[in-house]
């Protein structure tokens, strides 16, 4: 490390000279100030973070898409049911409303199921990340609304 007012590109020069001059076997990588060696050690870490946010979108998508598709297939299964209730009288509104029953009781049956296992995941995320608690309220309350 070396502290200095010159900008990296006019000590380069220098810094090769005075290796060259002490040793010729010694070889000069690069010179970078302290912010960009330090944008350089953090790229890894906002590389994963990047990566498990795109994970997240993804897992979103596909619960999206699963959710939808078990909710067609349902309707499917039920469009005699249906059929006949709107035989009997029952409006479009009636059968909109049984359908979307069903599926948001799916939903509510998968985030209870998510926040009984979110100490776990708590404990796994802690253990992964520096200065992140299992417990933490804000996280935990802010990951569901997400």
């Amino acid at each position: 490390m070396l502290v200095t007012k010159i900008p990296p590109g006019q000590l380069e020069p220098l810094v090769t000279k005075a290796m060259a001059d002490v040793d010729p076997n010694l070889t000069f990588m690069s010179a970078r100030t302290l912010e960009q060696q330090i944008a350089l050690s953090f790229d890894q870490q906002r590389a994963v973070a990047s990566l498990a946010g795109l994970f997240g979108v993804v897992s979103l998508l596909l619960a999206a898409i699963g959710l939808y598709g078990v909710t067609a297939y349902a309707v499917a299964q039920r469009t005699n049911e249906i059929g006949i209730r709107m035989a009997l009288g029952a409006d479009r509104g009636a059968v909109l409303k049984l359908v979307l029953r069903s599926a948001f009781t799916r939903v509510a049956s998968g985030l209870i199921l998510a926040r009984r296992s979110r100490f776990g995941a708590g404990r796994l995320i802690a253990a992964q990340l520096y200065g992140v608690t299992f417990w933490d309220p804000i996280a935990l309350a802010v990951a569901p609304a997400h």
